[in-house]
């Protein structure tokens, strides 16, 4: 099923930074800043095991679960299996390394298989209060989690996994289910596969305006040609476009800082947000959507509707795309 028919909006919420990611936030702080997204309209909640293992997922339930089931759409990940044992020392998380330092310290079970994969959905049921997910996102399986040894990640996925999740699909227990990656190339593989057939993936990182030539190169024609729509996740690209200091989860490197800086320059010309600059041009590809970006503060809820909202004029998109801020390929919003 196509997500534009599932998906209730252009924006949802993802909980990413629930999971306590680069700071421990009170639980007054997280449910207050969920009820924001609601009181704002937001419909589309994506969480998932692995942020602050599991400590997202019980967050959002907490506040969730007194919503009515039926106003909302919920995505969650397979791929990680929260333990009751307790991590002892640094994890091991790839390029993520201290990514949700501050969050539960339980171990995680990193694994694709169909057994891992049932086991991960019965307990994200249970964090999140609910009797069903609407969308199930596969999560990590690539480089940047696990080297050299990302292919065989794909394959244990592919065969647990992804057919799992097509059989839930099948008998009507989810709507949909994709990849939730941050690296193009698991998408593409899984594209070109005869069997099984995702209904779309959450793409984080990689449709920005700091970073979508690579995905303009064969990502998006695929999944264009094949009907398959995209989630934009993390469109401020970790926080740098929205005044943070974060790319790519790390501190940013001063040549990402140097393009912010000819950005704002740009935005201020044209009396437009640097916020609505970057969500609107990610949205602005045919296959997207819908974008996730994350939050930990209520205030920041109404800055990503005012962002969605905001009328930016053409003649900034025009520019934009002058200056080679953004890939000649690359569709910007109807108007430019």
């Amino acid at each position: 099923m196509s997500l534009k028919n599932i998906l209730p909006g252009k924006l949802g919420f993802g909980t990413a930074p629930l999971g306590n990611m680069f700071r421990a936030i009170p639980d007054t702080e997280a449910a207050a800043t969920v009820e924001a997204a609601w009181e704002q309209g937001v419909r589309y909640f994506d969480t998932a095991p692995f942020y602050g293992a599991g400590l997202s997922e019980t967050r959002l339930g907490e506040v969730l679960s007194a919503k009515p089931r039926d106003e909302y759409v919920l995505s969650t990940k397979v791929g990680r299996v929260i333990l009751d044992e307790l991590e002892e020392g640094d994890r091991d998380l790839g390029e993520k390394g201290g990514l949700f330092e501050h969050g539960n310290p339980n171990k995680m079970l990193h694994e694709w298989t169909a057994e891992a994969t049932e086991r991960s959905i019965e307990d994200s049921l249970k964090r999140l209060g609910t009797d069903r997910l609407d969308i199930v996102w596969v999560h990590d399986i690539a480089q940047d989690f696990h080297g050299d040894q990302w292919l065989a990640k794909f394959e244990e996925a592919r065969t647990g996994a992804f057919r799992v999740l097509s059989r839930l699909r099948g008998e009507g227990v989810i709507k949909a289910w994709g990849l939730g990656v941050n690296k193009t190339e698991p998408i593409e593989l899984t594209l070109a596969l005869d069997e099984p057939r995702p209904d779309g993936f959450l793409l984080a990182g990689r449709y920005t305006l700091l970073d979508h030539d690579h995905a303009l190169q064969r990502l998006l024609p695929m999944a264009q040609e094949q009907g398959v729509d995209m989630v934009v996740g993390g469109p401020y690209s970790s926080g740098v476009l929205a005044g943070g200091a974060h790319f790519e989860y790390q501190a940013a490197p001063q040549h990402i800082l140097d393009k912010v800086s000819r950005l704002k320059a740009l935005t201020a010309k044209h009396g437009v947000s640097i916020k609505a600059a970057a969500l609107q041009f990610s949205l602005a590809h045919p296959v997207a959507a819908a974008a996730v970006p994350g939050a930990t503060r209520p205030s920041r809820i109404a800055e990503d509707v005012a962002a969605l909202n905001e009328s930016v004029p053409a003649a900034f998109w025009q520019e934009l795309r002058a200056a080679g801020l953004v890939s000649p390929a690359a569709p910007l919003p109807a108007g430019a």
